[in-house]
């Protein structure tokens, strides 16, 4: 039986380059959205074959519905070989306004237990198989907190802590936990931003790369390489530089 892989956040921008990616190399695609009419919509276009796939229903904010979708996927196509947590949100927030709390509540919720919701349910199953690939898509904007990005940064942040913590648990074992660090893919989460977005990459060109990261069963990816420079700056630069250099750098609207 060909290989499976489970992706959340599936109907658009990274999360569908990648079930395309996958589908190409003939994975059979587990598919989970908020939204199935969406995806839906995306596959009258793709043409996959109908039994390449299935669609899970769920927000992977809730627990509860992304512990019923492991079960489904494993009682209806097997336990997945690579799990994807791959569905997030980014949002301009002001942590000064109290209507924005409730944003960045969201944003966590999404971005941080969303993670532990999707890869969580498949690792005690993958140890005892004793292989497997858990995901955990975060960002460079992860590495240092960036103007009217409180909410995503943070969580963005707190997702690669959270799959660390989870590579250190299974070390020994054959799972592997990868990391990877997007920097700006033209995606509709990116092309709002009203700042230059520097090495900019198309989100096909991106989900291949990543494969061939996780296919490594590699600890950390930035992608593209270009962004992995800027990441190691933006870690190391003194708090009063970096202040000084997003001074003038337009922020994340708030709502976007």
């Amino acid at each position: 039986m060909s290989p499976l892989v489970l992706i959340t956040g599936a109907a658009s921008g990274i999360g569908w380059a990648l079930a395309e990616a996958y589908a190409a190399r003939g994975y059979r695609l587990a598919l989970v959205v908020r939204d199935r009419a969406k995806l839906l919509q995306v596959l009258a276009h793709a043409r996959l074959p109908e039994d390449q796939f299935h669609i899970y229903e769920a927000d992977v904010a809730d627990g509860e519905a992304m512990q019923r979708v492991a079960d489904a996927c494993v009682s209806q196509q097997g336990l997945p070989d690579v799990v994807i947590a791959n569905a997030g949100i980014s949002r301009g927030v002001m942590i000064e306004r109290p209507e924005d709390w409730r944003v960045i509540e969201q944003t966590w919720r999404t971005n941080v237990l969303g993670v532990a919701h999707t890869l969580g349910p498949f690792v005690a199953e993958m140890r005892k198989r004793g292989t497997g690939r858990l995901v955990g898509m975060s960002s460079v904007a992860g590495v240092r907190g960036l103007p009217g990005h409180a909410a995503y940064s943070s969580s963005k942040a707190a997702c690669t802590a959270l799959c660390e913590s989870l590579r250190a648990d299974l070390r020994g074992s054959d799972v592997r936990v990868t990391v990877i660090m997007p920097g700006y893919i033209d995606t509709p989460l990116t092309r709002g931003n009203p700042f230059p977005m520097p090495f900019l990459m198309q989100a096909d060109d991106f989900a291949r790369r990543a494969i061939r990261a996780i296919d490594r069963g590699q600890a950390f990816a930035v992608i593209p390489w270009q962004m992995a420079i800027a990441a190691w700056l933006l870690k190391w630069i003194p708090a009063a530089w970096l202040d000084r250099a997003l001074a003038t750098q337009p922020r994340k609207p708030r709502g976007d």
